[in-house]
């Protein structure tokens, strides 16, 4: 394994590393802000079904 850094400058190949990974989560995360189900920031007009039926306070509570 070690042999593997005497062919590439551990600086060059980590920094390399952390280029790719840091373009590739920006990259899924867009992907998953281009859609309707999983666009976390955008004003959705209608909540989801399970929201629409939860209660704020439980029936045998209600006066």
């Amino acid at each position: 394994m070690w042999r593997i850094w005497l062919l590439f400058d551990p600086r060059r190949a980590l920094i390399g590393l952390f280029t790719f990974l840091l373009v590739l989560a920006l990259l899924i995360h867009f992907i998953l802000l281009s859609t309707d189900r999983f666009n976390w920031l955008g004003a959705h007009g209608t909540p989801s079904a399970a929201a629409q039926h939860m209660s704020t306070m439980p029936d045998a509570a209600k006066p």
